[in-house]
């Protein structure tokens, strides 16, 4: 595997940054719901979504293993 480039490192972070917001609004769909059914399918979202963060934080730090060390 080769370290990967600043724009898809970019990429990565928004991704995340747009998957932690889709969590948090799935989060509060199920929460404000009166219907349980679609509080169930809010948190199953959430979770998908949690998955993809997690997903996209493993190549984050798998990248830092590949990455040259910068000298200071």
């Amino acid at each position: 595997m080769q370290p990967l480039t600043a724009k898809e490192l970019e990429y990565i972070v928004d991704s995340m940054s747009n998957e932690d917001l889709l969590i948090k609004q799935c989060t509060a769909a199920a929460a404000s719901v009166q219907n349980p059914q679609l509080a169930r399918i809010a948190l199953e979202m959430a979770g998908r979504h949690q998955t993809h963060y997690n997903y996209l934080l493993n190549t984050l730090q798998q990248h830092q293993q590949l990455a040259p060390t910068q000298p200071m």
